[in-house]
């Protein structure tokens, strides 16, 4: 089959590279899953990068998230199962066969029914950013009439955290940089959109909310003056994202504010935790009420262009074809 895979760490083009390589065969509980799409994140190519210290076992394919058809079962796996739509989470977590292949396998529970109405570029926009939008927003209890800030709401995880909270009953106000990323935050459904660089963002955000009660959060050493401005007492502030350099912590104005920080990575989210997020992003999937960024499409044999693309913080979705 045709994969793109890399032996070791460094940048885009000069690692990364599409060979013909050996199938990949179901073992036990896992699933051969004939790939359509494939998305980038930043944790794919800040791992190829070597940012993130991970082995290489001979050599990996990159890419978490995907979608596509399962085309054969493992022993021990429901056979009923060839021919269905799924969408793949973690698919590279500890393994070496990521989706930017024409094939992966993954565990069977990585392999979600995905709903017909869905896209295959949609199904491969999910996994990371949404199980970590699901999990920010819900690991401190229900949203159900509460305020939620989502920072960097046209980001992927900040997307699908403005739809999953509004689909939950919340209200959301989202902070952006720019008019572009305004009207994306706006069009998926964002109550308040406040540019963040603007000189009074927290009294735009205190006059249409006195606080908020949780801010799901992607940038805290930059952003933690505005979160305790707008938190009270119990506020939740979810971080899920790691900056260049650690922030100082303001420890007398984070006690004063008496909010909680929570620090999120859904590599250590236990699995049944995600499962159960993934069968709701799947219910609000099939209900209508998730949709995909702007999509910016690379056939598999520019992988590289498509990782610096990624990397320069392209606005939407970077989706891998094959």
């Amino acid at each position: 089959m045709k994969a793109a895979l890399y032996r070791s760490t460094g940048p885009a083009a000069e690692v990364l590279h599409v060979e013909e390589i050996e199938r990949p065969q179901p073992g036990p509980g896992e699933v051969l899953v004939r790939v359509h799409a494939s998305g980038v994140n930043p944790t794919d190519w800040k791992t190829r990068a070597g940012m993130t210290a991970r082995p290489i076992d001979g050599f990996q394919v990159p890419h978490q998230d995907g979608a596509g058809i399962i085309e054969a079962v493992g022993p021990g796996v429901d056979p009923g199962r060839v021919g269905e739509r799924v969408w793949l989470w973690l698919a590279a977590a500890g393994r070496r066969w990521g989706t930017a292949a024409e094939w992966t396998v993954v565990p069977e529970r990585q392999a979600v029914p995905l709903p017909d109405g869905a896209s295959f570029d949609l199904g491969a926009s999910l996994g990371v950013p949404a199980l970590t939008a699901h999990y920010c927003l819900f690991c401190d209890g229900p949203v159900n009439g509460r305020t939620v800030l989502v920072a960097g709401g046209a980001g992927a995880v900040g997307h699908f955290a403005i739809e999953l909270a509004k689909r939950a009953g919340a209200r959301v106000i989202t902070t952006v940089s720019s008019a572009e990323k305004g009207a994306l935050a706006e069009k998926a459904g964002a109550d308040l959109v406040v540019n963040y660089r603007t000189a009074d963002a927290a009294g735009e955000i205190r006059a249409f909310a006195p606080a908020v009660d949780r801010v799901i959060e992607v940038a805290l050493g930059a952003n933690l003056a505005l979160d305790l401005a707008v938190s009270r007492t119990g506020t939740a502030v979810v971080t899920y994202a790691a900056e260049s350099a650690d922030p100082v912590l303001p420890v007398r104005a984070c006690m004063t504010a008496n909010v909680l920080l929570r620090f999120v990575l859904l590599y250590g989210v236990p699995a049944a935790v995600l499962e159960r997020a993934a069968a709701d992003i799947t219910a609000a999937l099939a209900a209508g009420d998730l949709t995909g960024l702007p999509v910016h499409k690379y056939p598999l044999d520019h992988i590289a262009a498509a990782h610096e693309a990624a990397e320069a913080g392209v606005v939407g979705k970077i989706i891998v074809t094959l």
